[in-house]
């Protein structure tokens, strides 16, 4: 299990001292006036009584004019323009972190991660490409986490908590680890709890040792949090001899009530909970503050240190500078063909391998057990192989001549599980052919930081397309919403499946596809309908986090 490290930080900010002010302020004319009064005028046994009759007026005046001021200061300052709401800061380049040794708080309307710019539609564009390219309509959502006034108070007790400590231990690869991280701020807060860095364990796929602090800006999450959780690097002295309660199971569907009354009086007795095992454990319907509290974290906390997240933005720019492209994710990997139960459509050599491995480790299966091969299929629960992803896109319009980005860990087949898509679509890259020589040596055998830079690079694609949903599905659905709704294409498997085994002309399966997935390409779908007991609020910001209000400034810490 990876330690994490120690990491000082301080959330004292020291105040500017008043009598630096005094210069520019009215109350030097108030010290001069009383200077003069004190050398010119003769003595009078009623001196004191004017003096305080002249003070006490001028202080009133000065008071007035200070106010007057503020106000006049306050009316020119224009609410800010929807453009601006999530634009970085301009001190900073677009992709630059600021520097870890600033503790101001972190303005939540410029600390959201946000991508590149999508590419206007060319003019030399067919119809049917520049529909493939054309971004969805917003209808005028965007960022509203605006939290309420009992939470704002409450959090002034809570952000100073020293007595209680929340520790987790995450799970899985990259982006399972992040919903864990989410709802271990979430968990802290209704235990109002100071929650200690979290732990990142091995997992025993993908065997990465990396801390939180080697991902994930360590300062930026803390000083994003402030006024929400306090966030330490470690346990202090004065708990070290503490024994902890530990949990490593939870039901499903856990409510704040149940949180409660599970942990809250152990903790208040021990002052510390670890807790394990806790993926998807936590209800998705929550009250509204802790919502938005779910988006603060996943869309502004939780950013990449700069190492990863800089390197991720050339290897973007490197591809954007070429013009408009899709990011595809593709669920090619061995385990995940091992998990799903699925053939893998390589031949029996390699599908024998796969059956092997999942006879030899049953748990590793994790979809429906009765199910056949074929059933599994189907029903849609197979991820898609190149050569569907391929004639989907195509279907859909996209060119022959797109550069596609492949993100994912390595294909099980190598280049053969790949040669459908590259067949159709020569200008096919991954990261490791963006990279310069040497780029990618720290993040060797370092699974995470190689999924943050895929990450990085399918948030500023032009179109994004999962082959079989998962947590970077979900993550990057959620996300690309956030940042303004961008082009996010949910393929409909069962249906493209279902067609390949009937025997219509390329040019119907296209028009098939067009509009079987007209209404799936990223546009805005609340998460509150009929199936909100299984949609996470990251993954549908609408209408919890994302509404639509005017111009006012929506986005609060």
């Amino acid at each position: 299990m990876a330690r994490p490290r120690n990491i000082s930080s301080s959330f004292i900010k020291t105040p500017s001292p008043f009598f630096t002010f005094l210069p520019v302020s009215p109350f030097t004319s108030l010290l001069n006036k009383f200077t003069y009064l004190r050398i010119h005028m003769p003595y009078s046994s009623s001196r004191p009584r004017s003096y305080l009759f002249v003070i006490f007026l001028l202080i009133l005046l000065s008071l007035l004019g200070l106010s007057v001021l503020r106000l006049v200061s306050v009316s020119q300052n224009p609410s800010p323009s929807f453009l601006t709401l999530l634009s970085p800061p301009p001190s900073h380049p677009p992709f630059a972190s600021p520097s870890s040794k600033n503790h101001e708080p972190v303005v939540l309307s410029r600390s959201a991660t946000m991508p590149l710019p999508a590419h206007p539609v060319s003019g030399n564009a067919t119809a049917e490409e520049a529909e493939f390219w054309a971004q969805p309509d917003g209808k005028g959502y965007r960022p509203c986490l605006d939290f309420t006034i009992q939470y704002r108070k409450a959090s002034a007790k809570i952000s100073k908590e020293k007595q209680k400590f929340l520790m987790v231990v995450v799970l899985g690869g990259l982006n399972q680890q992040k919903i864990q991280i989410v709802d271990a701020v979430v968990i802290a807060r209704i235990l109002e709890a100071a929650l200690v860095v979290p732990v990142l364990a091995v997992d025993q796929i993908w065997k990465d040792e990396s801390e939180f602090s080697e991902i994930f800006d360590v300062d930026h999450f803390k000083r994003t949090l402030q006024a929400d959780v306090r966030v330490v690097s470690s346990l202090p002295s004065t708990h070290l001899g503490s024994k902890p309660t530990i949990n490593t199971q939870m039901p499903d569907d856990v409510s704040p009530l149940w949180i409660r009354t599970k942990f809250l009086k152990e903790l208040n007795r021990g002052g510390v909970l670890i807790l394990q095992g806790m993926y998807s454990k936590l209800s998705k319907n929550l009250p509204l503050d802790l919502q938005k509290l779910r988006c603060k974290v996943a869309f502004h906390a939780l950013r990449f240190v700069s190492p990863i997240q800089e390197l991720g933005d050339k290897f973007a720019r490197r591809l954007w500078i070429k013009g408009p492209y899709i990011a595809l994710h593709l669920r090619l990997e061995k385990d995940v063909w091992v998990r799903s139960g699925c053939l893998t459509g390589l031949g029996p050599e390699h599908d024998d391998i796969i059956r092997k491995i999942r006879e030899s480790q049953p748990k590793l299966l994790t979809e429906r057990l009765n199910m056949t091969n074929t059933q599994r299929r189907l029903a849609g629960l197979c991820p898609l192989n190149a050569l569907q992803v391929a004639r989907l896109i195509k279907a859909l319009g996209a060119p022959r001549t797109a550069q596609v980005y492949i993100a994912g860990g390595k294909p099980f087949g190598g280049t053969q599980a790949l040669q459908g898509l590259v067949e159709e679509f020569p200008n096919v890259v991954m990261k490791e052919m963006l990279a310069s020589e040497g780029e990618l040596s720290p993040y060797i055998n370092r699974s995470s930081a190689m999924a943050a830079l895929d990450y990085i690079v399918s948030l500023s694609s032009d179109v994004f397309l999962p082959s079989h949903g998962g947590n970077m599905g979900s993550a990057m659905q959620g996300h690309r919403a956030y940042i303004g709704h961008r082009k996010f294409v949910r393929a409909n498997k069962r249906e493209i499946v279902f067609l390949e085994d009937t025997s219509i002309s390329e040019a119907e399966f296209g028009s098939i596809m067009k509009k079987m997935h007209r209404r799936y390409q990223g546009q805005p779908e609340k998460r509150t309908n009929e199936r909100s007991s299984s949609r996470g609020v990251t993954a549908y910001p609408v209408p919890e986090c994302m509404c639509r209000h005017g111009n006012r400034s929506l986005l609060r810490s």
